[in-house]
């Protein structure tokens, strides 16, 4: 990182506005994208390592246990199921097939509506709740949502503006920290754009 502080002071056009022109780097220049990238980088890390930490702790990923943790709760559709994680259903049907070949979950049909399919907990899903670790982003949210409103919307403008300077804006994305894909060669958003929104952890108020 030391080139990259000493390759923008050196060049004072190092740095280009959004329509590629140069641009004047100013002073402290260097010491900021430093900051910048350093920080991008310890979120990245945060997500990878606490991915692996998952993995090797209770054998699932982030989103089998969001998914999990949702029917943990009450048993549900798989619409509904979707619409509670903001996952599409093709993601969450791959990933209720991994968690039921484990004897996590079990389907079955509606007592009204035979043509319904419900998915529910095992016994053994709910004592893997009992011992799985809390999701990364569940920190995030109970600290995100204690802020004062102006600090959230400064937060969300300051991170989308990130998301357009790497060029990011255009890819589908679910509200999920996990490291690598949501589930292999699935859509990772809902199938409705208005559906499921993140909801602070149990017992956090």
């Amino acid at each position: 990182m030391t080139e990259l502080r000493d390759e923008i002071r050196t060049q004072p056009h190092a740095v280009v506005d959004a329509r590629g022109h140069a641009a004047d780097a100013g002073p402290g220049a260097a010491d900021r994208c430093y900051d910048v990238l350093i920080a991008l980088r310890r979120v990245m890390r945060a997500v990878d390592l606490h991915s692996r930490s998952l993995v090797q702790r209770c054998g699932l990923t982030g989103p089998q246990l969001l998914v999990l943790r949702e029917i943990g709760r009450d048993e549900l559709s798989v619409g509904a199921l979707a619409r509670a994680a903001s996952l599409s259903q093709a993601t969450v049907t791959d990933i209720l097939h991994r968690l039921e070949a484990r004897g996590l979950v079990e389907r079955r049909r509606g007592d009204n509506d035979k043509r319904q399919v419900l998915v529910r907990a095992t016994n053994a899903g709910k004592r893997m709740l009992q011992h799985a670790p809390r999701l990364l982003q569940d920190s995030f949210v109970v600290q995100f949502t204690s802020l004062a409103e102006w600090e959230q919307t400064q937060l969300i403008s300051s991170l989308q503006r990130v998301v357009a300077m790497m060029e990011a804006t255009g890819l589908e994305v679910s509200p999920v920290l996990a490291a690598g894909p949501i589930a292999p060669g699935a859509t990772e958003t809902t199938d409705e754009p208005d559906a499921g929104r993140i909801k602070a952890p149990a017992g956090t108020g």
